[in-house]
């Protein structure tokens, strides 16, 4: 699906036979042929709770957990941030390496050119298997859905790498608020903000919870649709 305003990563809403198809593919090779199938999948601006909720973040190290295109990485760049993304599709990256240079592109006359470049590196990996091997001030992790995809444990790996005092920032689709389009046969690739909670173990005295909610959207379909659907976002600060 098409929404503006926003660069939803991992987040699809495919049923049916497609999603039969890719259960039966790597997550690398189904998300690689997704990619590939168009010259652009997503907006180009990041998402909008993330620029809503981390705008007024000190900057420090960030990681982007599923940064697909890369327009996250390159904003919280933009602000200062010193940031690791990582993705488990190799042409998302080879494309958001391409938007990094054109961002440089565009800045160098006012930021110079180290201003960005410097301050992203991209990973490629699984993220049913990666850890990260340093600790980060905010972790965001915007609409990561997938069929392949089981949330909780790369969820789980992106608290555990919130240093003392930093961010999780944890937004994806609500599933009793999805768009009337596509087959959203496969709920359990969803969350309300309290399975987040719950599955995640955001209670005292370890975390301070200070956003669990639900933000109504609208969006625009493929087709042209018309909607309005609900995030789900959670942000939390590490105390210990």
């Amino acid at each position: 699906m098409t929404e503006q305003g926003a660069d939803h990563h991992h987040a699809t809403h495919d049923g049916g036979t497609r999603q039969g198809e890719q259960r039966q593919q790597s997550a690398a090779e189904a998300w690689d042929e997704r990619y590939g199938s168009k010259p652009q999948i997503w907006s180009g601006k990041p998402n909008p709770q993330l620029v809503r909720e981390g705008g007024g973040l000190r900057p420090g190290k960030a990681l982007d957990l599923g940064c697909g295109e890369g327009a996250d990485a390159i904003w919280l760049a933009q602000q200062g941030w010193t940031v690791t993304a990582v993705d488990v599709s190799a042409v998302a990256l080879e494309r958001a390496a391409r938007h990094e240079k054109d961002a440089l592109d565009r800045e160098s006359v006012h930021a110079g050119p180290e201003a960005i470049a410097s301050r992203i590196r991209w990973e490629q990996c699984d993220l049913d298997e990666w850890q990260p091997a340093e600790t980060y001030d905010l972790v965001s992790s915007q609409f990561l859905h997938g069929p392949q995809l089981v949330w909780q444990g790369p969820l789980r790996t992106a608290a555990a790498a919130v240093r003392p005092g930093g961010t999780l920032l944890i937004v994806g689709h609500h599933p009793d608020r999805l768009p009337p389009w596509g087959n959203h046969t496969a709920h359990e690739m969803f969350y309300t903000p309290a399975q987040l909670v719950q599955e995640l173990g955001i209670s005292a005295p370890e975390w301070q919870v200070e956003i669990s909610t639900t933000r109504e959207r609208a969006v625009t379909g493929p087709d042209g649709q018309e909607a309005v659907i609900g995030d789900t976002v959670l942000r939390a600060t590490r105390l210990a």
